[in-house]
């Protein structure tokens, strides 16, 4: 076996930042890992971890594999987050978010501050707000959910939960909004129970304050809100199956443009509310930059995700030895996709949304007077009438980009409800 120099001259150099290391023998760092970018003030990391990656950042008060080994690779992390043990790849931990032992957290994922896993909990293109809490042995890939208030009125989702992102047609145009962005960020919403040993067949949207009985199975949207929901049972028929005919095409292509439009009002929201509050941070520039790139890969997994649905869509409707009526909506869909992706591209703001920005953003500045140190109290801080505000550019950026999406596909009836 090859000894490295580096690796020990960078394990001295952690133990003379301070960093709290039990047993440096059985820690591993790549040699691309910069130690300044790990703070000297708080951190420790317990026995058999390993941390990689060339934009790996940890921060002040972090505690990482207390409970089990837990591999970092290129995380950005940030005060007082505790990772106790697992893999972590790729992904944003904000201040006191925590993941339990066996966790195995993928490219993409955004668990934002106070958020938090239980034991054995599987994550990938996922974006939890403040407060949400997840228990043990769940698959939550694909998500953004919000809703709460606090660590003690908080969105959860409760133990042996399944988000079902994958088709028998091999699709995974599957993303779920649980809440959304627009009031999600505003931190005064009502929190949303998933019961345990259920699930959700995605791409589903659920709105604030419902209650789903453990064991259901989500097969349809829960637009409505603060309701009890109870599962559907299945008729255990069997039928005939139709590989890739997708029946519900309008819902699942309005699911999905939705989504990203949320993903770039979230990015809007970060880049013109969030920033400051980073700025007066250690390693804040740094963390905000990885939020801004898990963003930017969130939006490309859907974009691909969106094409690969289409070119599925063109093969099916070739195989047909008749042309439908019904079909003119897929045929719009594959025939556009490049004009559709295009649109979650460049995300370019309209008139409306950069004239409601503007009235938001000059009301919040009103709010600061030099209050913006902690986030979350400042923006459960805000009137009413400011956060009202608030909403409605989010709102509008969201309906900017869900009507040039849906232009293109007029057959499909989109968001006519």
């Amino acid at each position: 076996m090859e000894l490295r120099p580096d690796l020990y001259d960078k394990i001295k150099q952690l133990i003379r930042k301070n960093v709290n290391i039990p047993n440096p023998l059985t820690l591993d760092i790549g040699v691309e890992v910069n130690i300044e970018h790990i703070s000297s003030n708080g951190v420790t990391i317990y026995p058999g971890c390993r941390i990689y990656g060339d934009k790996t950042v940890i921060s002040e008060g972090v505690q990482i594999g207390y409970e089990g080994p837990a591999i970092i690779d290129d995380c950005q992390i940030g005060q007082g987050v505790e990772l106790k043990g697992g893999y972590f790849n790729k992904s944003v931990f904000l201040e006191r978010s925590s993941m339990g032992l066996g966790a195995h957290v993928r490219e993409g994922c955004i668990l934002e501050e106070q958020a938090s896993g239980a034991h054995c909990v599987g994550l990938k293109q996922t974006i939890l707000f403040p407060f949400v809490t997840l228990g043990s042995l769940i698959n939550f890939c694909d998500c953004l959910m919000a809703g709460g208030r606090s660590r003690k009125d908080h969105s959860e989702v409760g133990s042996s939960y399944i988000h079902f992102n994958f088709t028998p047609d091999g699709d995974k145009t599957t993303p779920s909004l649980i809440g959304e962005v627009p009031r999600g960020v505003m931190l005064n919403q009502p929190a949303i129970f998933l019961g345990g040993q259920g699930g959700i067949v995605g791409p589903r949207r659920i709105g604030y304050g419902n209650i789903v009985a453990a064991g259901a199975i989500l097969r349809k949207d829960i637009l409505d809100e603060n309701r009890l929901i109870y599962g559907e049972g299945t008729s255990g028929a069997i039928i005939d199956a139709s590989p890739r005919s997708y029946p519900a095409i309008s819902r699942v292509v309005e699911n999905n443009i939705l989504y990203m439009a949320n993903l770039i009002a979230l990015e809007r929201w970060y880049n013109h509310v969030r920033r400051p509050f980073f700025e007066i941070r250690e390693f804040g520039d740094l963390i905000f930059a990885g939020l801004i790139d898990k963003l930017a890969l969130a939006r490309k997994e859907r974009i691909n995700r969106f094409k690969d649905m289409a070119d599925r869509v063109k093969v099916s409707l070739e195989k047909k030895s008749e042309k439908k009526q019904s079909d003119a909506g897929k045929h719009e869909f594959y025939n556009n996709i490049d004009g559709i992706r295009e649109v979650f591209s460049q995300n370019e703001a309209g008139d409306e949304s950069l004239e409601l920005q503007d009235r938001f953003l000059t009301r919040l500045d009103r709010h600061k007077k030099g209050n913006e140190k902690d986030y979350i109290e400042f923006i459960k801080g805000l009137t009413a009438e400011v956060s009202g505000v608030g909403v409605k550019w989010l709102e509008s950026i969201i309906r900017e980009l869900c009507s040039k999406a849906g232009n293109y596909m007029p057959s499909l009836h989109l968001f006519k409800k």
